[in-house]
């Protein structure tokens, strides 16, 4: 079993950080007030962007490491420029924020192809090639934990890590996480203190186009190394684990692990003799079960943003 583990733990933290990046993107939407159902869109709109991006300067500079990051740039400004839509109809326009996430969503996925097909004349965009894992020195000949997380592993890991202790940083210790809080909780309020609360709303969505889309750039630069018009549901998936995380960052730290590692063995489980035992339609369904049976037992004590979700009308109390 140890053996096992030690086999899936790399490939589970790998699954784990496109998700985490996204549910932090989320958390910053939904903290403002926000909600962000639109989270698989950007990631997609992410995703496209950084493949185009690299598609394009790997064929100018072949082999050249720094065009990956550029791809990762890339995707982040189109994610926060693809955001900016369900911004603008959710404050400015007062509109049914799940009905403009659900629009982002569907909008996503069909703009990305067609954009694909008439830049490329394909609507895949592969890479040709992405960040290989790497061993750290020192950290990998830790014992029991050296072995699960620094064998084998991307820089673009430390990157989000970096990213999270920042998020913690600036929702805790910080003015603006403070202002962005109470968005979400009492706006008006927060409006009597002299916080521009559409601003600070329209920066919660901008970071969480940025995140999300990043999340999707990740995915191409990791493991994926194709842009096929879809995310498979991971910002779905990423949705959901900051629910289950209860909109705190560690919370959804530890949730992207879980759904992370869930899913990794759901997927290895029919080259795994150890896992082949279980059905693998109870393994994929396994991490979505517990988190709706999470969902009803603990929906009373939701630590949700009161306001998210809610229009703001400034005047109005």
């Amino acid at each position: 079993m140890w053996t096992t583990i030690q086999q899936i733990m790399p490939y589970a933290v790998v699954f784990t950080i496109p998700l985490l990046i996204t549910a932090l993107g989320g958390l910053f939407s939904e903290r403002s007030g926000v909600v962000n159902i639109g989270l698989e869109g950007l990631m997609v709109v992410g995703a496209f962007a950084s493949a185009f991006v690299i598609f394009r300067l790997q064929a100018i500079y072949p082999g050249s490491q720094w065009t990956l990051w550029a791809g990762l740039l890339a995707a982040m400004a189109a994610g926060i420029l693809f955001s900016l839509l369900h911004a603008f109809a959710s404050i400015n326009l007062s509109a049914n924020q799940v009905i403009s996430g659900t629009a982002l969503n569907m909008i996503a996925g069909a703009i990305t192809v067609f954009l694909s097909r008439n830049m490329t004349g394909s609507g895949n965009i592969r890479i040709t090639t992405g960040f290989f894992p790497v061993k750290i020195p020192i950290l990998s000949d830790i014992p029991v934990i050296g072995n699960l997380f620094f064998m084998k592993t991307y820089w673009t890991t430390w990157l989000v890590l970096v990213i999270l202790a920042l998020c913690i940083y600036v929702l805790y210790y910080r003015p603006f996480g403070l202002r962005l809080r109470a968005c979400g909780e009492h706006p008006h309020a927060a409006e009597a203190a002299g916080i521009n609360v559409r601003r600070i709303r329209y920066i919660g969505v901008m970071i969480s186009g940025a995140f999300a889309g990043l999340g999707g750039a990740v995915i191409i630069v990791t493991y994926a190394g194709e842009f096929t018009g879809t995310v498979s549901g991971l910002g779905f998936l990423a949705l959901a684990s900051l629910i289950f995380g209860q909109w705190r960052p560690l919370g959804v730290l530890a949730a992207t692990l879980f759904f992370g590692f869930a899913s990794t063995v759901a997927n290895v489980s029919q080259i795994n003799p150890a896992l082949a035992v279980v059905p693998p339609i109870i393994l994929k369904v396994f991490p979505y079960v517990v988190t709706l049976i999470a969902l009803v037992l603990f929906s009373k004590a939701s630590q949700a943003p009161k306001a998210a979700g809610e229009p703001f009308d400034p005047g109005k109390r």
